[in-house]
């Protein structure tokens, strides 16, 4: 039989497992914009994921978080996708083109 320092032991592990396992409050992006309360606006963090999917449909390997970490492999892909209206804005802001300054 467990003694009784052995089940809160246990028991706080299951605990913690448990909130490990669960995701956290998920973002909700729609085509590079934020749901907030209701309301889409435009996020960095869901316009850096929207930019990846294009980068995506373009044959490119882009991931969001690469995107989001790393300022010159996203305009690397920004160079490359620019012309698609879905993500200029995205890229404008992140200064491509260079010429347009």
């Amino acid at each position: 039989m467990m003694n009784r320092a052995n089940w809160h032991l246990s028991f706080g592990a299951i605990v913690v497992a448990i909130i490990l396992a669960t995701p956290a409050c998920a973002i909700d992006c729609t085509r590079g914009l934020q749901r907030v309360n209701g309301q889409l606006i435009a996020t960095p963090y869901c316009q850096d994921e929207y930019l990846a999917e294009v980068a995506r449909g373009y044959g490119l390997k882009a991931s969001a978080e690469k995107i989001r970490n790393n300022p010159n492999f996203k305009k690397e892909i920004c160079r490359t996708v620019f012309t698609d209206n879905r993500v200029q804005a995205t890229c404008e802001q992140a200064g491509i083109p260079e010429y347009r300054k």
